[in-house]
Order: C-alpha cells, then sequence, then structure tokens
C-alpha cells in the first residue's frame, strides 16, 4: 500500500519569481529554520537533467508515537532532490537513508493571471509489515505542515 498526498502552495507572484526562489539556497535555508530542522545542507546546481535542488536535513523525532519512532531513533535524516526539468516541473525523490521507504512526485508551477500555484503530488511508501500504512499516514501529515509553512515562508520572501 502507499499514500498520495497533493497539496497546492499558491503565491501572488509570476511563475519565474516562484522558480527563482525555489532555486535559491537561501529561501531552502529559511524554509529549513522555519520547520525546525537541527540541521541542514542545501545544493543547487544544474546537471544534464536540469536544475538540482538537494535539501540534506536532520529533524528530531521527538513528538511522534513510539510505534515510529522505534524505526527512526531520536532523529531522523531526511534527502529531498528535485530535478527541475523546465521552468514549470520538476521531479521529487524523498529518502530517509538506511530506512525502508520513499516519497516520490512531482511539483508543477501553474501561472493564472499573476498567481502561480505550485502543484505537489507526492506518493509516499513505507516498507514496514504491519505498521507501514500507519507510518504512511504520520508522514503524509507531517509533509502537509510542512508544506504549509513553506508556502508561508515563500509568501514572506516573494514580499521583499
Amino acid at each position: 500500500m502507499s499514500k498520495r498526498v497533493r497539496h497546492d502552495l499558491t503565491y501572488e507572484a509570476p511563475a519565474r519569481a516562484v522558480l527563482a526562489m525555489l532555486h535559491d539556497p537561501e529561501f531552502r535555508e529559511e524554509v529549513c529554520d522555519a520547520t525546525g530542522v537541527l540541521r541542514h545542507d542545501v545544493t543547487v546546481g544544474e546537471t544534464d537533467a536540469g536544475t538540482e535542488v538537494v535539501i540534506d536535513q536532520v529533524q528530531t523525532a521527538q513528538g511522534i508515537p513510539s510505534f515510529a519512532k522505534k524505526f527512526v531513533g531520536d532523529e531522523i535524516q531526511i534527502v529531498q532532490k528535485e530535478i527541475w526539468t523546465d521552468k514549470n516541473r520538476a521531479d521529487i525523490d524523498v529518502t530517509i537513508p538506511g530506512k525502508p521507504g520513499h516519497m516520490r512526485g512531482t511539483a508543477t508551477l501553474v501561472e493564472s493571471g499573476g498567481t502561480t500555484t505550485e502543484q505537489v503530488d507526492l506518493e509516499i511508501k513505507v516498507n514496514i509489515p504491519l505498521v507501514g500504512g500507519k507510518i504512511e499516514g504520520l508522514i503524509g501529515d507531517m509533509l502537509v505542515k510542512s508544506l504549509k509553512v513553506e508556502n508561508t515562508t515563500g509568501r514572506d520572501y516573494l514580499s521583499r
């Protein structure tokens, strides 16, 4: 089984400004700070496939249910890789190194009347018998909270 998460982030800005923001390491660091990660490393660079954004972050496992905490420990390393293949679309791959699962999907920018919506569509898969579905649900809830913080941070960033 897996869990699908679809979430829209809306910005009062043209798509080119939102894309520039998403490619800015300083913005990605602001998001990490706003979501309360313990440590992070952000890199942005060009590859043959497109612009690659990598966010390697460590979050505390404090507050997650005990059934999930025993699988991840006290800290969770999360590596998010985005490949922006063109100005409106990225392939996203999120892993927790050494743990049985992943998130994969896309981000798409859609502009209408000067407002841009970033449509995030991810599938969460955790390969742990019996509790995998519960952990997928937990990750999905955490993801939506993080995307809401990113949206708020992005609106502030674009207003400067």
